[in-house]
């Protein structure tokens, strides 16, 4: 099983909340751990709240998220003046501190994290994280339908 869903959004604090919800709800229909689901979903946050911090007004972005049986990938694509994220979110946030626990938090929820940035053209965020999933969940017995079958091939 493979899936992949592409968001094209406008840069508009409401494409948070559209993002979150559709992620969100397509794991809870594949039957990603409620944990799991949670972790993708402030990281996705943070990361498009980034791009309405960081970029020019009017501005569009996208988000294109991958999911098979074992990872979920999503990049979040901007067109901003670009930054170096490599430098951001290796050591805490001061506690007082009203702002920069965005990329902290998402190095912190995800399994691997890497940022693209080209100057004037934008930047990529990429992150995955290994999926976890309910006992329940449909891919578990898809995956086992498939594989008492003979697996992905035709022939069987």
């Amino acid at each position: 099983m493979e899936l992949k869903l592409t968001l094209a959004l406008p840069q508009d604090s409401l494409s948070i909340p559209v993002v979150r919800k559709t992620l969100g709800g397509s794991m809870a229909v594949l039957g990603v751990d409620e944990g799991c689901c949670a972790d993708i979903e402030v990281a996705i946050s943070e990361a498009c709240t980034n791009v309405l911090n960081h970029t020019v007004e009017g501005d569009q972005y996208e988000v294109v998220c991958c999911f098979d049986e074992q990872v979920c990938v999503i990049e979040v694509i901007d067109r901003g003046h670009g930054f170096d994220g490599e430098s951001l979110g290796r050591v805490d946030a001061e506690p007082t501190a009203e702002r920069g626990r965005g990329i902290q938090l998402m190095r912190a929820l995800v399994d691997n994290i890497r940022f693209e940035s080209k100057p004037e053209r934008g930047t990529v965020v990429r992150f995955e994280k290994r999926l976890e999933w309910s006992d329940d969940a449909p891919v578990k017995q898809l995956s086992a339908s498939s594989r008492s079958m003979g697996g992905d091939s035709p022939s069987g």
